[in-house]
């Protein structure tokens, strides 16, 4: 869809031009001209007071499907450092393509200023092509920039498919570019799937519908988007069959990262864009880190998770000793962040942060589907809990049932056990090396 001008109606008064929230109309001679900084918010619409604008339907070039390839990731970066959730969607980016086809590639699209050091980087773990966008007004984030040069982009290379990371910048940033690119977008995928057969045959089997006209278009790459909804009840998939790119949202600790492999290149393509100052209404001062200590839970190897069965907010005092113990990182269930016995920013589950650590330690934790949609990926699992009968323990690889307050000091004292024996042994081997 699109905001047309009827220049058999307009009559050049400009009352459009100066209610355009988004300065998205130009006076071009006598008449009124829509430019891309349109949003299809159909305000001008409203204004007109000649009805010479419209909002159209109509198909254009833009969205010949057949002219859109490639699988592009937005390589978010913060102060020259790749984020690590766009490390694992080039992962699951390669995978896509290679599904696709042989010619499909795999592309990351990296913004900023000074960002030459990390293209090897990129190359390493998977990127067949890189698009880079340098300049110094990309330096820091800013909505305006960032959304202006990427929907440029987008709109002169035509990628099939574009992936975020569902962070506090992919969050805002996304959308936004699909509004102006006139196109859908799925937030917070746990699964993507482009293999259009094996859905068809979903659908024969567990449906009514007629699918013949489906399988008349199978060569159509249609990305399968599959994310939880009513609450983590049902898992719903979702595609954007009539538009283009297709545009996605993942959260991090979700894909699996590639196997970094130094010795692969790919090609590096510098994107022309034409961003002014003007461009962008904010302007970034001062970046303030907060002073207060930050969780990271998706880079965390292993987890001390508590929940509502800690009893009170003295309980993390336990989980504390207990990670620092086996060096991990203190999470939470929504039950224990609602209830303000700790920070938010621990929240493991759908509505807080997913994760996929080596060990995960569910610690009174029941185990309500939001939170297993946060964490059940991990690589092992070890609950315990006083209710034999609680969920957690249908996902857990261990489970212990008992009192925690009980339980997880005897674990501690024999880490401290392990570690007495292990230094032992270490001192013995090195005295015998010596001798």
């Amino acid at each position: 869809m699109a905001i047309k001008v009827l220049e058999e109606k307009c009559t050049g008064c400009g009352v459009c031009i100066d209610d355009c929230p988004f300065e998205a109309i130009d006076m071009v001679g006598d008449f009124a001209v829509i430019n891309d900084k349109c949003t299809v918010c159909s305000q001008c619409i409203e204004t007109c007071p000649f009805d010479a604008i419209i909002r159209t339907d109509e198909e254009d070039d833009e969205h010949d499907i057949s002219k859109y390839k490639d699988v592009w990731v937005y390589i978010e970066q913060r102060d020259g450092k790749i984020m690590n959730v766009a490390l694992e969607l080039l992962g699951e980016g390669r995978r896509l393509s290679r599904e696709i086809g042989e010619d499909c590639n795999v592309c990351g699209l990296l913004i900023g200023y000074e960002t030459d050091h990390l293209i090897d980087e990129l190359y390493a773990f998977g990127a067949d092509k890189v698009y880079q966008i340098d300049d110094p007004l990309l330096k820091n984030y800013t909505t305006d920039g960032y959304t202006k040069v990427m929907t440029d982009a987008i709109r002169e290379y035509k990628p099939e498919i574009v992936l975020f990371g569902a962070t506090h910048i992919g969050r805002d940033l996304a959308p936004r570019v699909a509004a102006r690119l006139d196109t859908g977008l799925t937030a917070d995928c746990t699964r993507l799937d482009v293999k259009t057969d094996t859905y068809i045959e979903y659908l024969e089997k567990n449906t009514t519908l007629d699918t013949s006209k489906i399988r008349e278009k199978t060569d159509d790459v249609n990305l399968k988007q599959t994310r939880p909804a009513f609450g983590g009840n049902i898992m719903a998939t979702i595609i954007c069959p009539k538009r283009r790119p297709q545009m996605a949202t993942v959260r991090p600790g979700v894909m699996q990262k590639a196997e970094r492999d130094d010795s692969r290149k790919g090609e590096l393509i510098k994107v022309n864009h034409k961003l002014s100052k003007s461009d962008i209404r904010t302007e970034v001062l001062e970046v303030v880190k907060a002073a207060k200590e930050r969780v990271s839970l998706t880079d965390a190897e292993i987890i001390c998770s508590g929940g509502r069965g800690l009893g009170d907010a003295s309980g993390f005092e336990l989980i504390k000793k207990f990670a620092d113990k086996v060096g991990g990182v203190v999470g939470s269930s929504r039950a224990a962040v609602d209830a303000g016995w700790i920070d938010h920013s621990h929240q493991v589950g759908q509505t807080g942060t997913t994760v996929k650590p080596k060990i995960y330690f569910a610690c009174g934790i029941s185990g309500a589907i939001q939170h297993l949609a946060g964490m059940q990926t991990s690589d092992i699992i070890v609950a315990i809990n006083k209710d034999p009968e609680a969920p957690i323990f249908e996902v857990a690889d261990f489970g212990i049932v008992g009192d925690l307050y009980k339980i997880i000091p005897q674990i501690i004292e024999e880490w401290d056990n392990a570690e007495a024996l292990y230094d032992e042994s270490t001192k013995t081997k090195s005295q015998t090396k010596s001798a």
